[in-house]
């Protein structure tokens, strides 16, 4: 009989993303795949090289947030090693500002969102990918539309595009909204959907992102 997938999700920061609420249902959802799942606060876990070496995937869910150099080193050589990174929104591509090594590792960090809780259009550009399989085109409603800075190495699956409504200087912008990229051996997913647990009611985003986590699963 094989071994469980270990996933550990940590959680934490600006409360208005849900981090909680977002972990626990993406946590259910990897639990009914067979997954150990683990959900943290502490970020004193990742002091633990030994625990993370047997972690299969690391679920950031932390806007803001604070890091050490120690912890951010030992996430780090985590992922290099073959540990996955996966997350969504906030969570992951805006937690710990101010660390750029953080950055170069997720493939992106979120910068503006225009217009604040809007409708906006998702364009999948990847079809053919297992991850986008069956999903079309779709809307989301009453969510922000993240204007980011991203690594041209991504691997882009799926867009956004602004309309210029509130920022006219970015009209006809296209940006990514879903990724995959590689840090050393791990395997990195993000999502920009996710500002709180209710985006997820909208099937395609939560399809992508169910998906997203299994993918970057060592």
């Amino acid at each position: 009989m094989s071994t469980p997938k270990r996933a550990l999700f940590l959680w934490g920061g600006m409360d208005f993303h849900d981090p909680r609420q977002t972990s626990e249902l993406f946590g259910g959802l990897l639990r009914d795949r067979g997954y150990n799942v683990q959900l943290e606060q502490d970020l004193d876990i990742l002091l633990d090289r030994d625990r993370l070496a047997a972690t299969d995937l690391i679920v950031m869910a932390i806007t803001g947030g604070k890091i050490t150099d120690e912890q951010e080193a030992g996430l780090l050589g985590a992922i290099r090693s073959g540990t996955g990174l996966d997350g969504w929104h906030g969570g992951l591509a805006d937690a710990f500002r101010d660390r750029i090594t953080y950055q170069y590792a997720v493939g992106g960090q979120w910068v503006a969102h225009p217009g604040d809780l809007r409708e906006y259009p998702v364009q999948i550009t990847a079809s053919d990918d297992p991850i986008m399989d069956g999903v079309n085109d779709f809307e989301m409603r009453r969510s922000e539309q993240y204007y980011m800075h991203v690594d041209p190495a991504i691997e882009v699956l799926a867009t956004t595009t602004f309309d210029g409504a509130y920022d006219d200087w970015v009209k006809g912008v296209v940006m990514p909204v879903a990724w995959r990229k590689r840090y050393g051996a791990g395997k990195v997913f993000y999502c920009s959907i996710g500002h709180t647990v209710a985006d997820f009611d909208t099937p395609e985003a939560r399809t992508i992102t169910e998906r997203g986590l299994v993918w970057a699963t060592r």
